[in-house]
């Protein structure tokens, strides 16, 4: 049962991140004219591609959201206990 969970997380991330490349991509294709950038087709698929990677390579180096959220809890009750 575990591989099978580990699989559909897989597939659930890959397509998260082909969402948001698709995502990113057409929004450049609209807004870089706005700001007089014009690009081509394949430029901006490779804008969007190393927005991606940069992407994934910050999230993949941050801490888990509930380590930051434990921490934060951690702290929040240290304050105050402080006051009290």
């Amino acid at each position: 049962m575990m591989a099978a969970s580990r699989a559909i997380s897989l597939v659930e991330a890959i397509t998260n991140v082909m969402v948001g490349y698709v995502i990113a991509v057409a929004t450049q294709f609209f807004v870089f004219p706005l700001f007089g950038l014009h690009a081509s087709i394949n430029a901006n698929l490779i804008i969007g591609a190393v927005f991606t990677v940069v992407s994934l390579a910050v999230l993949r180096s941050a801490p888990p959201v509930r380590e930051v959220a434990g921490s934060a809890r951690r702290r929040q009750g240290a304050w105050r206990r402080r006051i009290r």
